[in-house]
């Protein structure tokens, strides 16, 4: 569904104060740097929730880059899992972009149900932006770069994953995701909202404990603070940067070993006696180019990083369809039942 007209004048007026209290500079550079940088011709997509975070974004945009207003869009999924309330969200969503002069495209979730997880919910408002442009602007800011660090702490994440949420991203499908808001904290975003007298609709969802990020956010992120005895957020945020920088360089020093062959098979001689991190690095971005591979467990990505780093003739499971094996310093991906490896007995 789209709704495009035009509106009142006081919410635009509210945008360009709104836009005064948070100019360009305030915003990421990089995201800036890639707006500047782009095509006219592109499409922008807005994720909009209806929630402080979305709706700044959104009037931001639309104060910021005057010029792209023709282009601007608002992308709205309804998860129809609160009722009337997601309904009331859906009509709000529809008054501010009604009110802008902004087109509002609205998608739902049908396979909705009860108790679904925050995973699920996530990949099917993903899989609706995705369909609808190349380049979307997401509301995430600090408090969430916070969050996000915490909870992938407690799974064990390494540099990539700790360097989530990063100001500009690529997905899979060639999409690009924005997030202009990482320099600005919830507090700063919402105390300049209610500044210039712009409402914004609350998730009471979000203040359950339902969800693992509602308990981080509610529970350990302001003991975290409290106990940090300093700005935290913007801690983290410095720390998210540097982890990003790390990562690249990690991706660059890859990228000229070149240990992928045209077979698609992992040239382990090229990782002789490099850090271990940069092997691990580089068995990881194997497996994920196996699209008959099984998932493995830690403990068995862990045995296969070390049978990698030994180079001796082996192979390991990798899943019902098939095995990685080794043999002269390469590894391959082979199926099961093709007898990989013939290993010679020794003489006792």
């Amino acid at each position: 569904m789209k709704t495009k007209a035009g509106g009142p004048p006081a919410l635009r007026e509210a945008a360009a104060l709104l836009a005064a209290a948070i100019p360009r500079a305030r915003l990421h550079p990089a995201v800036v740097a890639h707006a500047e940088q782009g095509s006219r011709r592109v499409k922008w997509s807005v994720a909009f929730s209806g929630g402080a975070d979305s709706l700044a974004l959104l009037l931001l945009l639309w104060a910021h880059w005057p010029e792209r207003r023709g282009r601007l869009q608002a992308l709205h999924f309804n998860h129809k899992l609160r009722g009337r309330a997601s309904e009331g969200d859906a009509k709000f969503c529809a008054e501010v972009c009604a009110a802008l002069g902004v087109t509002l495209v609205c998608g739902e979730w049908r396979e909705a149900r009860k108790g679904a997880s925050e995973a699920e919910a996530r990949a099917a408002r993903m899989q609706f932006f995705d369909r609808q442009g190349r380049v979307l602007w997401l509301g995430h800011q600090q408090d969430d770069i916070a969050e996000t660090m915490l909870m992938r702490l407690a799974r064990g994440s390494g540099t990539a994953g700790l360097a989530a949420p990063r100001p500009v991203s690529v997905t899979a499908r060639g999409g690009e995701h924005w997030r202009p808001l990482l320099t600005l904290k919830k507090s700063e975003l919402v105390a300049a909202l209610r500044a210039v007298g712009i409402a914004w609709r609350e998730d009471r969802s979000n203040a359950r404990g339902y969800f693992f990020r509602n308990r981080v956010r509610h529970e350990v992120l302001p003991a975290w603070m409290e106990a940090a005895q300093r700005d935290a957020l913007a801690g983290a945020a410095h720390a998210r940067e540097l982890l990003e920088e790390d990562d690249a360089a990690l991706e660059a020093w890859l990228a000229m070993l070149r240990p992928w062959r045209a077979d698609g098979a992992l040239a382990l001689t090229k990782l002789v006696g490099k850090p271990r991190g940069l092997v691990r690095r580089a068995l990881h971005r194997w497996l994920l180019a196996q699209p008959k591979a099984g998932e493995l467990s830690r403990q068995g990505f862990e045995a296969l990083l070390a049978a990698v780093e030994r180079g001796a003739a082996t192979r390991h499971s990798l899943g019902r369809e098939g095995f990685g094996v080794i043999r002269g310093g390469v590894l391959r991906f082979k199926l099961a039942g093709k007898s990989p490896l013939r290993f010679r007995r020794r003489a006792n």
